[in-house]
């Protein structure tokens, strides 16, 4: 049984710092990325950040230069280190592991955190 795990997320004030952790328990295979999203309230959950197995990285426009997406050490570990907060980033945000689809041969399949929240606020 795969489980996501994040922590990390709170109340901090603009122009502050957060850094979200994610470890993933159990068996995972055939993975594309893993990723954070987030959901504002009344909005649609966007992608965030994103790395690949080779640590290729993608992020949404609004966050590049201030945000940071790695991966740990230990197996399915992601972090996203968030510098230089503004209210627009409050939000869940969300991890997530994208696996399968064509190119392994088995069907598509994402894996998510239960989410933590994030508020930057003064």
């Amino acid at each position: 049984q795969v489980q996501l795990v994040e922590s990390g997320g709170g109340l901090v004030q603009p122009g502050g710092s957060l850094r979200l952790s994610c470890a993933a328990s159990g068996s995972i295979f055939s993975i594309n990325f893993m990723g954070w999203y987030r959901q504002a309230p009344g909005k649609e959950r966007e992608l965030v950040a994103a790395i690949t197995s080779n640590s290729r990285t993608n992020y949404a426009d609004s966050v590049k230069g201030r945000f940071t997406i790695s991966r740990g050490n230990a197996k399915n570990t992601v972090y996203l280190q968030m510098n230089s907060l503004i209210p627009e980033d409050t939000a869940v945000y969300y991890c997530n592991i994208n696996t399968g689809g064509s190119a392994w041969s088995r069907p598509a399949y994402d894996y998510w955190g239960q989410g933590t929240q994030v508020t930057v606020s003064s």
